[in-house]
C-alpha cells in the first residue's frame, strides 16, 4: 500500500451501506485516505433515509451519486470493502478484501437505517486502526 491508501466500499445498489461507509471514512481519516464507493447495480440517487441519517451525526452525502463498479476502480484499489455485492465483486490477488455483514437499509424507517450507520461507523473505525498501523 502507499502511502496514501485507496479503500472502495462497494455494495449492490451504492446507494445506502457503502455511501454510509465512504461518509464515515471521509469523516474520520480525513485526507489519508482515498474514499471510493460503487455498486454492481447502481440505484438513480442514494436513499434519502441514509441521507438524513448521516445528516444527524453532521455528515453531509448528498454530494455523492451512485456509481457503477468497474474493474479499473477494483483494480486501483488497496482495500475492497464489500457489503453484500455477491458474485459481482472482482477478486485481484494482493488487495486487501473485507466482507461487513450489514443489514440493507433499502426500504428500511429512519430508526433501522439509524443502527446501521452506527454499525457502519464502528467498522470504519477499525478499519482506520488498522490503515494507521
Amino acid at each position: 500500500m502507499s502511502s496514501k491508501p485507496t479503500v472502495l466500499f462497494v455494495c449492490v445498489h451504492n446507494a445506502g451501506r457503502s455511501q454510509m461507509a465512504a461518509g464515515w471514512l471521509r469523516h474520520l481519516a480525513s485526507d489519508t485516505v482515498e474514499v471510493r464507493s460503487a455498486g454492481s447495480e447502481p440505484a438513480d440517487h442514494i436513499n434519502p433515509v441514509a441521507v438524513e441519517a448521516m445528516r444527524e451525526v453532521g455528515i453531509d452525502i448528498t454530494s455523492q451519486s451512485p456509481a457503477k463498479l468497474t474493474w479499473d476502480t477494483a483494480e486501483a484499489s488497496d482495500v475492497i470493502i464489500t457489503m453484500g455485492c455477491g458474485d459481482a465483486c472482482p477478486v485481484f490477488p494482493g488487495k486487501r478484501y473485507e466482507d461487513w455483514k450489514l443489514t440493507d437499509p433499502a426500504g428500511q424507517p429512519l430508526d433501522v437505517v439509524r443502527q446501521v450507520r452506527d454499525d457502519i461507523r464502528v467498522q470504519v473505525q477499525k478499519l482506520v486502526d488498522t490503515l494507521r498501523t
